[in-house]
């Protein structure tokens, strides 16, 4: 029986890393540029600010859809080429938005620029390509921390730059950014082959194959769905709870709340690590239970900034970390069809937001900040009850195809050794020519 060809050396330097992260997260914060700004987009094109709400929506349905019909193409084109010509077009689309002299033309624009700035959703699985499998979860996880970076910080940084230069400043300089990303990644990322060969259409079908033919993909895109959910009602409920009695506070304050959220960076950091010694799945209901005890104190924190500070770090670091183990798993099943999956988890965690949202806003017109942590504690729970019955069985990776070698792997607590040895193999191999 032939040995089992070695993993290539980890192609992830901690630069590279850095600007994967980076463009991961500018990429995502062009979704949210323009979520504090619509009331001065409203009074400067002169509608309603009903009408600019709008804006958000064409945004997020761009996204959805650039998800849906451009991420999969991760996986059939050079990626060294794909990401910086979505960088170039995200680019132009924001040089529109900043230009655009009616409402009319800022939809259109905002709707074009939610279908290509999806380059984090491509360097994401590539940097799992890249990165060796004694470090995968390491690097994805800084990858992952920088598009929770720019999801976090985007809101802030567009608040500030409008006040000081007008709410067109901000597309104008995020364009000169993307530009400027787009010639760093084309010479940083190294040649890649296309990993598979299929038709377009075939392409598109395929994601839903690849999530039917692995059970663990269908359990973990349940989690990773039921935490996104979490998350937006959460945050979504915040921003009413900080905006009415007893704390009334502006919009351009609320918006600091979020960087309390950016603990979430290091522990995805951490988590990434965690996955790379085997124990994504006791990390992962561990943070559920985590998650779980800070959605039961923030019952009681509705007139407390300071319980409101810890239950937003609390709950970000718990809700980032299992979505970081989520996401590193599924890279774990399949080298072939990473950007699939990628989409598939994306497409699901969008849904989940959605929801989340919107369970927020009607739970706060019912009862308010009181139903929402109810409903965040009723959503803890379900996840726990589907990791429970998952994590020795639906939950648990067997086997996966790791640049071209398959390695036996079970993340269970039973085969924590197996994996670590597996890791020091990897990490020890002599290096070699990538293929």
């Amino acid at each position: 029986m032939a040995a089992p060809r070695m993993a290539p050396p980890s192609e992830m330097s901690r630069r590279l890393t850095f600007l994967f992260a980076v463009a991961a997260g500018v990429a995502i914060g062009n979704l949210y540029w323009a979520q504090p700004l619509l009331g001065f987009i409203a009074g400067d094109l002169r509608v309603a600010t009903t009408t600019a709400g709008w804006l958000v929506t064409a945004t997020q349905v761009g996204y959805a859809v650039g998800v849906l019909l451009l991420v999969p193409l991760g996986d059939v084109l050079d990626r060294r080429r794909f990401v910086p010509v979505m960088l170039l077009t995200s680019a132009a689309a924001l040089l529109l938005c900043a230009l655009a002299p009616s409402i009319g033309v800022l939809l259109l624009a905002l709707g074009v620029l939610g279908v290509t700035t999806i380059s984090g959703q491509v360097l994401t699985p590539l940097a799992g390509d890249l990165a060796g499998v004694a470090h995968r979860g390491r690097v994805v996880g800084a990858v992952g921390s920088g598009t929770l970076t720019g999801i976090l910080a985007s809101r802030t940084i567009s608040g500030f730059v409008a006040d000081a230069a007008g709410w067109r400043a901000i597309f104008a300089l995020a364009a000169v950014v993307a530009v400027l990303l787009a010639v760093l990644l084309y010479r940083a990322i190294p040649p890649l082959a296309p990993r598979t060969r299929m038709p377009y259409p075939q392409l598109i079908a395929s994601v839903g194959a690849v999530v039917m033919r692995e059970r663990a993909a269908r359990w973990t895109l349940v989690l990773a769905a039921t935490g996104f959910a979490a998350f937006s009602l959460f945050w979504t409920a915040l921003t009413f709870l900080l905006s009415g009695p007893p704390f009334r506070y502006p919009a351009p304050v609320i918006g600091l709340f979020g960087l309390a959220g950016l603990a979430g960076v290091l522990s995805g950091l951490h988590g990434g690590r965690l996955h790379d010694r085997g124990w994504s799945l006791p990390a992962t209901g561990a943070a559920w239970v985590l998650a779980l005890g800070a959605f039961v104190v923030a019952a009681f924190a509705g007139r407390s900034v300071a319980l409101i500070i810890i239950v937003i770090i609390v709950i970000d670091v718990a809700l980032q970390t299992q979505a970081l183990l989520n996401r590193a798993r599924l890279f774990a099943l399949s080298h072939e069809a990473r950007s699939r999956l990628n989409t598939a988890l994306a497409t699901g965690n969008f849904i989940g937001a959605a929801f989340g949202s919107a369970a927020a806003t009607t739970l706060w017109s019912a009862a308010g900040w009181t139903a929402v942590t109810i409903t965040g504690t009723a959503l803890c729970c379900f996840a726990l009850t589907v990791w429970t019955l998952g994590r020795r069985g639906p939950l648990v990776i067997r086997f996966a195809v790791t640049d071209g070698a398959v390695t036996n792997r079970s993340e269970t607590s039973l085969n924590r050794v197996t994996f670590a040895r597996s890791a020091r193999i990897a990490r020890n191999a002599p290096e070699s020519n990538p293929p």
